[in-house]
């Protein structure tokens, strides 16, 4: 439940920040100006003794979001693909959560997998390793099929993962909420939306039952792509808790010793990987959301293999038709277009300068062009972007939030295996290719027959709704009673209490 009970959570992360060391690490990787340092450390310190202690084997910032839980985990483990944000070291630190957590036993997952395949799991599986990855929300094991001998990876939740998650996301809220309290100006930002769209897509993570259809659906999406596979699912081996996929044998992404060694070019690997990206997003609209470096691996042959298919991401046509003509804007360096784009599709407001907005983007987009990616500050430029978002007014797309976050850490993972790339170049035949397909006259036209088509599906029924509309329009409805405030009182005097447990987790939204 969410509600003022969830400040004991919050104070016990700040506490446990504190008592880890990781509140001066989180501090110093974002940079954060002295007087909120000063600030979080002393309003942190007098809870120092109410934190978790985590593993003391491991480094501040790892041992600290381990101790506090699988959201904050998630968190980790998309800063640990951006070096250039967070700084060589903590990333590599972070590295840690992608997929060498603490296992649960082997006899507490085939009890689950009994329970959930209402099978013996001796009778299906002929061998069953033990763990051979834990992440956050669930371990693999290694298996092998009884009756056909083929190899495959069986992918167990962790016993109570969904209340765990429920506890963090619940006190997501209330920071979400307190700083919209005490800080109007990121209300833009929708930090409520935000947390919204992060708990749906985590709950829809818990049911292993949708992530074996995204697997399939991804599969068949990509079966031509050169270069990449996806292991199919074993549909009538998976469920809710359990899912059995294909074995994926390849050398981990984030190990650039082992790819050296097997003789692969890491600069090819990391185009490709940006390319592919682009290609599921504007091609297909259905795009892998979790790629970091635990959730990929490089085949042999040189292929990328995707696995861990929890989070997906979906975008519509118009989002898709959008992204792209941004995207060749900025490859053309036609920042003009780039800000008309924005301004047609509702991402800033009609009343802002338009030719304001484009000299802004210039600004954006010129110091990246041509130049060596190790030599781009990404925590600089994310700085700056949002002082433009928030210098134009522009709002948080929630729709747009897992396209944007996977962007980021797809190309961290391209600058991990290829420091010196050059994303823009990468990025120009993909998107040149999308726009040529669908941005124009040929577009157009299938967008007409496609209308026609619904029309003529509706024609039937369209006197009738024109004629409810019409009335509607007549006679509009009586305006309801205004809805009682809810008295938030508690939230004010916490403000300062709620920003110390949530310096570490605010500058993750």
């Amino acid at each position: 439940m969410r509600g003022p009970h969830n400040i004991w959570r919050l104070i016990r992360t700040g506490a446990t920040l504190e008592r880890t060391g990781a509140m001066a690490v989180v501090l110093e990787a974002f940079r954060a100006p002295a007087s909120i340092r000063v600030a979080a450390r002393l309003l942190g310190w007098p809870f120092k003794w109410l934190g978790l202690k985590g593993d003391p084997a491991l480094p501040p910032a790892t041992r600290a979001l381990t101790a506090l839980g699988p959201a904050y985990i998630k968190f980790g483990q998309i800063l640990s693909t951006r070096p250039d944000i967070v700084g060589e070291e903590l990333s590599q630190q972070l590295k840690y959560l992608q997929d060498q957590l603490p296992p649960f036993p082997r006899d507490v997952a085939m009890k689950m997998i009994e329970t959930e395949l209402e099978v013996p799991v001796d009778q299906v599986f002929s061998e069953f390793s033990e763990p051979v990855a834990a992440a956050s929300i669930a371990q693999v094991h290694r298996a092998r099929l009884a009756d056909t001998g083929e190899e495959v990876a069986v992918k167990v939740l962790r016993p109570g993962i969904e209340r765990a998650f429920r506890k963090d996301i619940d006190a997501f809220y209330l920071i979400a909420r307190t700083i919209e309290i005490v800080a109007p100006q990121t209300r833009r930002l929708r930090p409520m939306d935000v947390i919204a769209h992060f708990e749906g897509v985590v709950m829809g993570e818990l049911d292993l039952r949708l992530e074996s259809s995204a697997a399939a659906e991804f599969a068949a999406n990509t079966e031509k792509d050169e270069g990449f596979r996806v292991p199919r699912p074993v549909w009538f081996l998976s469920g809710k808790t359990v899912m059995t996929l294909g074995w994926a044998e390849g050398i981990g992404m984030n190990d650039n010793a082992a790819i050296d060694a097997a003789g692969l070019d890491r600069k090819v690997l990391a185009a490709r990987v940006l390319s592919l990206f682009l290609n599921h997003a504007l091609r297909d609209g259905f795009f892998h959301a979790d790629m970091h470096q635990g959730n990929l691996k490089v085949g042999a042959d040189g292929a990328i293999i995707a696995y861990d298919f929890g989070i997906m991401g979906r975008i519509d046509e118009y989002t898709r038709r959008v992204y792209a003509e941004i995207l060749m804007g900025f490859i053309r360096k036609d920042y003009r277009r780039v800000a008309e784009v924005h301004f047609e599709a509702g991402y800033v407001p009609a009343d802002r300068d338009i030719d304001e907005f484009a000299r802004a983007l210039r600004a954006v987009g010129e110091p990246i062009f041509g130049m060596d990616a190790s030599r781009i500050s990404m925590a600089r430029l994310l700085a700056y972007l949002f002082e433009v978002t928030e210098r134009f007014g522009m709002q948080t797309r929630t729709e747009l939030i897992l396209l944007q976050r996977t962007m980021v850490v797809v190309e961290g993972v391209a600058r991990s295996l290829d420091p010196h790339i050059n994303i823009w170049q990468v990025a120009k035949p993909v998107v040149e290719s999308y726009v040529a397909r669908n941005v124009g006259p040929a577009a157009l036209l299938r967008d007409l027959a496609m209308t026609a088509r619904v029309l003529s599906r509706f024609g039937p029924k369209l006197p009738r709704m024109v004629e409810a509309a019409l009335i509607a329009q007549a006679d509009p409805p009586k305006p309801l009673a205004p809805p009682r405030r809810r008295s938030r009182w508690y939230l004010i005097p916490l403000g300062a209490v709620v920003f110390a447990a949530g310096v570490g987790l605010g500058t993750l939204f």
